[in-house]
């Protein structure tokens, strides 16, 4: 089906943990997809909710990527520019101290404070006695604690307003719980083949491969039919 401009797809969201990397890592064939993308004249855009240092650290490709949407959605990286832009305040020092001397083990970002199941129920007892406006989010069992109305479709909106895009001109990808809130946004969505059902149920397309694979098969799709929102 042809579409006119506005919603013609230009750029690839993609979730990084169980999407693009399998077990922290992104294989060459991917990242030879990226590129192919790229060159095609897409605009790469990385949603994840990993740190940033943390990412850098494992992925120094990330340079290939116009915008990163760092910790579920409170950050924004220019991986050309090293600039980090922080969309929301930083943790509340005394809730990080709570949530220690609870025995609660967390790891804390310029905005997130993460930890893990079963930790969930402990969390949002303190955010309740602290009268916090915090939401918890989860993502296949990491708990990500971050500011009431702050998710990765947040993110993603924020860096496509910077790169003058529109949601609908966005194919977008993922796999786990986290992701729903952007795909949900994007023009186009699909998952993974090891996706969670329920991401499954949502999404226009869910690919035969699993994670890195999965993007090939969802990038050779884009690269085939460019002028579909769906394909």
């Amino acid at each position: 089906m042809s579409t006119n401009q506005s919603s013609r797809l230009l750029a690839l969201a993609t979730d990084y943990d169980g999407t693009l990397a399998h077990n922290g890592n992104v294989n060459e064939n991917t990242l030879a997809g990226l590129e192919r993308l790229k060159q095609a004249g897409y605009r790469l855009i990385l949603v994840t909710g990993r740190e940033l240092n943390e990412l850098i650290s494992i992925f120094p490709q990330i340079t290939m990527f116009d915008l990163a949407v760092m910790e579920n959605g409170a950050v924004l990286f220019h991986p050309h520019t090293g600039a980090i832009e922080s969309l929301v305040e930083p943790p509340s020092s005394d809730f990080v101290k709570r949530l220690l001397d609870s025995g609660i083990p967390v790891q804390v970002g310029k905005a997130i404070v993460a930890t893990w199941e079963p930790h969930e129920n402990v969390v949002l007892q303190i955010i309740k006695e602290m009268g916090l406006e915090l939401q918890v989010i989860f993502n296949k069992g990491a708990v990500m604690i971050l500011p009431s109305g702050i998710n990765k479709a947040a993110g993603l909106l924020a860096a496509l307003k910077q790169l003058g895009l529109e949601p609908q001109q966005v194919a977008g990808i993922g796999d786990a719980e986290n992701d729903h809130a952007f795909l949900e946004i994007c023009g186009y969505s699909a998952a993974v083949s090891n996706a969670l059902p329920a991401i499954k149920d949502k999404v226009h397309l869910v690919t035969q491969a699993d994670h890195g694979e999965g993007v090939v098969e969802l990038i050779g799709h884009l690269l085939a039919t460019p002028e579909t929102t769906a394909p």
